[in-house]
């Protein structure tokens, strides 16, 4: 049954069928060689969504899609710049950091790409950096609105790994400002060796006034990440508080949000939330499946006896998730591969927290590397190039992110760290 439904996906990949539906495909077409009750799989995709964590995902889209539409984006976009615009190739480091900013609330790699591709990439365009330059820096720096709590991926890891989804959020502070940083640095010394951005300081606010502009704005991290950490409301409440948020400073204070954009913000939110519910759903019964058969137990038996050492079993892992991350979606990856791979690293002694954080980045590496980089196709769509042109681009800031993953996973501190002293 296992090799019947994994041939299936593959084979559906290779058709270019969307992963939820291969996925779903794959997980049928093993109940019919298994003889399995077709009201099993009913029950069981209904099982994976009814989760109340999950809540968090459709308000965390919408959030995303009332900061894009009703002028946080931009403010957030000139308050970064006017903290590093100043230097040479301080765009594209604005460009890093204002997706840091925004992750802060977002929860989404694909929306951080829009909200804030659709105000950079022009604009970058503009102070002369090449289009496939600056699409590929987007769909970089937009990685960390997955990295950076709050997280729909971290949302799913700690649901499916059992694993406290507080502690995954803060545990996600060290990774995701290792990887900003590393971002900046590589951003400002290669334009440095290009010779790009000599006057991206041009037009750039003061601190103080872009400060003042984009105060509300920046005053929702503050509120959903202290309200989490206050123990003031969980994170799925977190988000419902963000949409509320976001919506009154959007239609009362910035007054960018009219009643007639509701319809069009709602209904880009649904189809979102949609299709990331569709996909777990489809996932859910395919783990289900796996685990019927014996399949966790049998990897991680595998896994035990071949990788002797942790350091070991976290380089094999990696490695198999970046290769995985390149062909399955992220969402129905972790709901899949989580309770699979969590226990086994639990018994070469690593935290499932500090695990979590290294399936979420390595899998977030997927959204930026072909075929399917979900980041990339929203890029290019934003700055309106095939997605081939991004490719040569897109190497170096992989291989940074790449060494970053290298050191959040060899280094477990810059992720417990902060959990640590939280928590403990």
């Amino acid at each position: 049954m296992s090799m019947t439904m994994v041939i299936t996906m593959m084979v559906c990949f290779a058709l270019s069928i969307s992963v939820a539906v291969s996925i779903g495909l794959a997980a049928l077409l093993g109940m019919q060689v298994s003889n399995a009750h077709m009201l099993i799989s009913v029950k069981e995709m209904f099982n994976s969504i009814n989760k109340f964590p999950l809540a968090a995902i459709p308000f965390f889209i919408l959030a995303g899609n009332l900061m894009e539409t009703g002028g946080i984006s931009r403010r957030l976009v000139e308050f970064a710049k006017s903290i590093v615009g100043g230097v040479q190739g301080g765009l594209p480091m604005t460009c890093v950091l204002t997706c840091m900013i925004f992750a802060a609330v977002s929860g989404s790699s694909v929306a951080t790409t829009f909200a804030i591709g659709a105000i950079l990439i022009p604009a970058l365009i503009n102070h002369g950096y090449p289009t496939n330059y600056a699409a590929a820096l987007q769909a970089t720096s937009a990685e960390l609105g997955v990295v950076i709590p709050p997280s729909i991926p971290m949302i799913l890891y700690g649901v499916a790994a059992e694993v406290s989804i507080g502690e995954l959020f803060i545990a996600g502070f060290g990774p995701g400002i290792l990887i900003g940083c590393a971002l900046m640095f590589w951003v400002w010394a290669y334009c440095k060796f290009k010779g790009w951005g000599k006057n991206d300081g041009d037009g750039r606010l003061s601190f103080g006034r872009a400060t003042w502009q984009a105060g509300w704005a920046l005053m929702m991290p503050v509120i959903i990440l202290g309200g989490i950490y206050g123990g003031i409301f969980t994170p799925t409440e977190a988000s419902a508080v963000a949409v509320f948020y976001a919506l009154i400073v959007g239609m009362v204070i910035y007054r960018e949000i009219r009643v007639r954009d509701l319809y069009a913000i709602l209904r880009k939110s649904v189809i979102s939330s949609a299709v990331i519910m569709f996909i777990i759903a489809n996932a859910g019964l395919f783990a289900f499946l796996l685990t019927r058969a014996g399949v966790p137990g049998a990897i991680g038996h595998w896994l035990e006896q071949v990788l002797q050492s942790p350091a070991l079993f976290l380089l094999g892992v990696n490695a198999a998730l970046f290769v995985i991350g390149m062909f399955i979606e992220t969402s129905a990856a972790i709901i899949v591969l989580a309770p699979i791979l969590a226990p086994v690293a639990i018994h070469f002694g690593v935290d499932p927290v500090h695990f979590g954080l290294i399936m979420v980045v390595n899998l977030a590496l997927g959204m930026i590397t072909p075929p399917f980089g979900v980041n990339l196709f929203a890029a290019c769509t934003v700055a309106r190039i095939s997605l081939d042109r991004i490719i040569t681009q897109l190497v170096p800031f992989v291989i940074v992110v790449l060494c970053c993953l290298a050191v959040i996973t060899y280094v477990p501190v810059i992720a417990l760290g902060l959990r640590d002293l939280v928590y403990k």
